[in-house]
This record gives C-alpha cells, structure tokens and sequence, in this order.
C-alpha cells in the first residue's frame, strides 16, 4: 500500500525509527509506573482536554477544527470557560449543537464540510495529530475501505502498553504463553502489539501472521521496518518473535500451538480478530484439537454472542477490546463482563457522548462521537463520529479496571454505516443477525460461513450472499427466500424492502469463502470496489 509520503518523509521516518527504538526498548515500564501514568492521567483530563484543544487546535492556523470554531464564534477562553462550569463531555455537547463535530465521512475526507452554507474541503491527513512524532505509517483494517493511512509513534505503543499491562493483570494473565494472529505491517495491530509487549518486558510467543510479509516491490518497506523492529530487538536483547505464515485456511496450526501449550501444563492466550479465533475454534472442533482453558482477545471486529458460543463450544473464553483504527484503543475488556463483548471506556483518553441519528430509511441509532485527550493519539479527534453505536453504562464493578476508576461501560457493539442498495439503507446489526445466527441455525455451518458482499455492475448494484462450501449442499431458492423474508421481518415488517430486491435481481448466491479485508477480518458485509 503507498504510503502518500515522499521519499524525503520516507527517509525520514527510518532515521528517526532506528534513533528512538533503542530508548523505548532500553527503558520497559515498571508496574509502578504503570500505575503512576494511569492515576495521573485519570486525575488531571480537563488539564488534558485544555491542553490537547489550546495546541492541537488554536495553535494550528490550518486545522480544520480551527476553522469550525471560528464559524461557531467559539475562542479558547469560552472553551475553559464551559470546561468549568460543565466539564469536558457538557462543553463537547455545546460545540456539538454549534456544529463543532465531524461526520464520519468529514473525517476519513471523503465528503467536504459543510455548515451553515459554509464548505471547507479536506483531506484525510489535515486530522493527523499535529502533536506526535511519527516512527511507523500503518493502515487500518479496512471494515469500509481499502484501509487509511496511520502515522503512529513510540509515544503511542508506550500508552498501550500501560493499558495492556492492566488487562493481563485483570483477566490472570501475567504467566500463560502469549501467541498473536495479525498480520505484519503495513497493518498496525501485530507490530503494536508486539513492541507493547516488549516495552512491559514481556515476551510474545508466537507471532502467526495471516499475510506474506516477503519483500516485494509493493511492500519492501513495510518488510523492511518489521525486520528491524524483530531482529533489531534480538540484538538489543529481547526475544522477539518472528513472523510466521499462517494462512487464514490453516487455523489448525494455531489450534495446535495452542493444545501444546495446554498440554505443557499452561494454557495460552491467543490475541487475534474474531473471525480468525472462530477459524481457530472451527478447527479445534473439527480436527479434535483440544484448545480447552485458551483465552481469545479479540479487536477489530464486532464480538457476537454467535461467535463467543463457537469459542465457548472448543471450551475457550473470548473477550474483546474495542478500538478504532485512527485513535488505537478506546475500550478494555472488562474482567466481570455482564455481557460477552463489554469493555471499560478509556475515560483518561478519550471523552465520548452520544447523539440519535436517524437514517435515510427512518431507523435510529444512538451513534458515539469521540474527542481525544491524549497527544499520543495518531489522530487528533474533536467530536468526530465513530460510525458506532451501543449501550452506554455508568456502573461499578469489581474487575481491577473498575478499582482504577473506569466505571463507563459500553457494549453490544455495532455499527451503523450501511448497506445502500436499491435505494434502501441496512443497518449492520441487521445483516450480522441475518449471517450468524438465522442462516447457520437454519442451513448449518458458523457465522463466519456467510457474508453480504456488496458490489456493483453496469451500473447496478447486486449483493451477493457468500455461502462457504463448508456448508455443504443448500437450495438457492430456498436460502434466498429466508434471507429475503428475514430483511423484511427485521426491518420494517413489510415487502417493501425484499419486494425491491427481487424485483431488480439484486440478491444472488455465490458459493465461496467468505472475503476478508487486509487486516484478516470477516465482516458482515464486505465491500468490493469496482475495478
């Protein structure tokens, strides 16, 4: 993937890695510090928040959000102004209705903004965090595109991994053998979550990557950093893992690691997306592997309750982060989780509160907006909307990331961006309904097995109905018209929406796997750019 800088930038970039990744291995974070940088961070966020917005925005002439506060008539005195009399989320919800915020589409650059009969067209990388200092240039994992560019820094690595720190502390983690599933860069999580590991100085594994990191003309770079990093690490001393291919279709192999560690004596912890850990689990089930006490991390992708009953049915656990691509974790998982995908918000770096929207089709979604608190962010968010939605809860538990003071909640984690068809608008909670739990539990199979692929031709749109030849022999027309009868019943309970479809041929079988995007993640809906 280019990486839209110059080979000046390039260039760069490598010399400014191969002079600061020396210090970040040299200098691993204590438990003590840890826990120094948590309290310190809970402890002064209105600080932060002053900070991050006097710097990131009143001190760049070019920025975007300079630009929205200046068509609201908003100056930084008014910001501390509210931030004491209604705290960061009150002060965010004022800007908001000012119409300080961004749509999703505002952000990623694919639409310019507008207010007010005002227009200001940007690009993706206006919203880079003016405040890091960059070391790697990764891509996320694409659930809407090809991916975006993500400048991250050892700033950004040395947060996470405070954050990780906790996470092993709070689910008993500290002693079990630790295995990743992510591919290498230019896709962020593997490496991230490597050098995390390293910076608390603990060990990875095992690193399977689901991609071919191989040198070749496209990707040399990203070769190039990722064996820096790995072998530049083994002559500093720590034992880095090296990236081993694991093909999405050869889950068995990490099954088997897996059963070794178990048969050692301990079981492992696997840190990967969910549609790889159910690939994982399939294989167990299939092949006899017995993979039982693992626990699965997943990120990335929504956690489903159809997916945790496949973790649960190979005897594993699953629990989950939640992240965004531009802005790195948001969420951890909870240790007395109420529900199978619930997570403690990062109240230190990030500030979220919530508007309804209401859809072209007239559906409503209580949709997340972040704002970022934290200059390690790779990009810097004021009132951006995340494309998410969930169920928001303030409430006490007594996991070690409640004791710290992270008591918002958030789960059944979905999001709202669509499938336009026809016309027609779908929610994904909608499709995901309809491929992990309706077809499997009529046709058979796992939820990974189905997928709405979205593509065009001539001009039209069509939607292809995945269907993985692991499910064996189906009726076309039978599956067709559950699909069918199933939209109409979730939605709005008429033929409006299937009558169209049918009408146009749009809704068609196609027997294959399942796409997954470059980062290995199986989505419900899977959108294939036209050539």
């Amino acid at each position: 993937m280019p990486s839209n800088l110059s080979l000046r930038s390039e260039i760069g970039l490598l010399l400014r890695f191969l002079r600061d990744y020396p210090t970040f291995l040299k200098t691993p974070l204590a438990p003590d510090e840890c826990r120094r940088r948590l309290s310190t961070k809970l402890a002064s966020r209105e600080a932060s928040f002053l900070d991050i917005i006097d710097r990131a925005v009143f001190g760049q002439p070019h920025s975007p959000y300079l630009q929205l506060m200046k068509w609201a008539a908003v100056d930084s005195l008014q910001i501390k102004k509210w931030v004491d009399q209604l705290g960061i989320e009150g002060t965010l919800e004022t800007i908001y209705d000012a119409g300080v915020y961004l749509t999703l589409d505002e952000f990623k650059g694919r639409k310019p903004i507008i207010r007010k009969g005002r227009k200001l067209s940007t690009r993706k990388r206006d919203f880079d965090n003016p405040l890091s200092t960059p070391h790697f240039v990764s891509q996320t994992g694409g659930s809407r595109s090809s991916g975006d560019r993500i400048r991250l820094d050892f700033a950004h690595y040395a947060q996470d991994a405070v954050y990780d720190y906790f996470f092993i502390q709070a689910h008993d983690l500290m002693n079990r053998p630790y295995a990743l599933w992510r591919p290498t860069p230019p896709w962020g999580a593997g490496i991230k979550a490597l050098l995390s590991r390293a910076k608390l100085g603990m060990v990875v594994n095992k690193w399977f990557v689901q991609n071919d990191w191989k040198p070749t003309s496209r990707n040399w770079k990203h070769s190039l950093m990722t064996a820096l990093a790995v072998y530049g690490g083994r002559v500093m001393g720590h034992k880095l893992a090296a990236p081993e291919r694991v093909r999405l279709g050869d889950a068995w192999r990490v099954a088997r690691w897996l059963a070794d560690q178990k048969e050692q004596g301990r079981a492992a912890w696997l840190n990967t997306n969910a549609a790889s850990g159910v690939r994982v689990c399939m294989a167990a089930l299939e092949k006899n592997i017995d993979i039982s006490e693992t626990l699965f991390r997943f990120g990335g992708e929504p956690l489903t309750p159809a997916k945790a009953n496949v973790v649960v049915d190979a005897g594993a656990r699953a629990v989950c982060h939640y992240t965004m691509g531009e802005i790195g974790r948001i969420g951890i998982a909870c240790g007395t989780p109420k529900n199978v995908d619930e997570v403690h918000i990062l109240s230190d770096k990030i500030a979220l509160i919530q508007r309804e929207r209401t859809l072209s089709d007239g559906q409503k979604a209580l949709g997340n907006i972040y704002t970022t608190l934290l200059s390690t962010c790779p990009r810097f968010m004021l009132n951006v909307e995340s494309g998410d939605c969930g169920i928001l809860e303030r409430r006490q538990c007594d996991c070690l990331m409640g004791e710290l003071g992270y008591d918002l909640h958030f789960h059944t984690i979905r999001s709202y961006e669509k499938l336009t068809s026809e016309g027609m608008n779908f929610l994904g909670s909608d499709l995901i309904r309809i491929v992990e739990e309706i077809l499997p539990k009529r046709f058979g199979g796992y939820p990974t097995d189905y997928q709405f692929l979205e593509t065009e031709e001539n001009g039209l749109p069509k939607v292809n109905l995945v269907v993985s030849p692991r499910v064996g022999l189906v009726e076309e027309d039978v599956i067709l018209a559950v699909v069918l009868d199933s939209i109409n019943a979730l939605i709005n309970g008429s033929d409006d929406y299937a009558g169209r479809w049918r009408e146009g041929n749009t809704l068609r079988i196609l027997r294959q796997e399942p796409s997954s995007t470059g980062a290995s993640k199986v989505l419900a809906l899977h959108v294939q750019k036209p050539h």
